[in-house]
């Protein structure tokens, strides 16, 4: 059984930058691919950015390309979301997750075997 456990949510004026770290325990970190999700207020959850078991390959959303950076510390058993440029639309609760094996693709939150319990990132314009 992995936890997850998210932190460094906040708000934020438009422009500016946060900086999401996920925890993990309970488990072999390296065996588990990593993401990033998250849900607004009225709308379903969405993928945001994944990065790969060893750290080489990441994967994001259109809109947060360029904007947002998703790293992992293997040793540290952590992975880490840089936000820059944020934007009211990014305001949501974040959530961490872990997945064991990818199959049909790194946005499919069916994934994903273990969530965290999300931190809220609050973007004001």
């Amino acid at each position: 059984q992995v936890q997850l456990v998210e932190s460094g949510g906040g708000l934020v004026q438009a422009g500016g930058s946060l900086r999401l770290s996920c925890a993990a325990s309970g488990g072999t970190f390296t065996s588990y691919a990593m993401g990033w999700f998250r849900q607004a207020p009225g709308k379903e959850r969405e993928f945001v950015a994944a990065i790969s078991w060893s750290g080489a390959n990441t994967y994001y959303k259109d809109s947060v390309k360029g904007r947002f950076t998703i790293s992992r510390d293997n040793a540290k058993n952590t992975v880490v979301l840089q936000m820059n440029s944020l934007k009211p639309e990014d305001t949501a609760v974040y959530y961490c997750a872990a997945a064991l094996q990818i199959l049909r693709g790194w946005g499919y939150q069916n994934e994903y075997d273990y969530w965290g319990q999300g931190t809220q990132v609050t973007v004001s314009s």
